[in-house]
């Protein structure tokens, strides 16, 4: 792993993480964009991972805000292949005996 600033480190595949922990930048970043970007959210996302301090919360997304066009689109491509992963695979077995048995819409 690489340093980039503390308490962040890149691994060799260039994927950012928070330093000492197995969380990646951009799931920190996933949650605070769906808590709503605003600044009380920072707390949220503290609260989302208490095993954070403020100072790595506050690193991570200041990470983000400097490599942000380059995380958006790894964030797209990971969703585009959660995608096709999903087509892929189909419907579960257990959700298709829920629809059938009327469970389900």
């Amino acid at each position: 792993m690489t340093a980039v600033f503390a308490p962040i480190v890149v691994d060799d595949q260039g994927v950012a993480y928070v330093e000492g922990t197995a969380l990646k930048v951009i799931e920190l970043v996933r949650v605070w964009l769906a808590s709503g970007e605003r600044a009380g959210s920072v707390q949220e996302v503290q609260e989302a991972f208490p095993h954070l301090t403020l100072e790595q919360v506050y690193a991570a997304l200041s990470y983000y805000h400097g490599h942000k066009a380059e995380l958006d689109a790894d964030m797209l491509r990971r969703d585009r292949l959660v995608g096709e992963l999903q087509a892929a695979a189909g419907e579960h077995p257990f959700t298709r005996r829920m629809r059938e048995a009327g469970r389900l819409p």
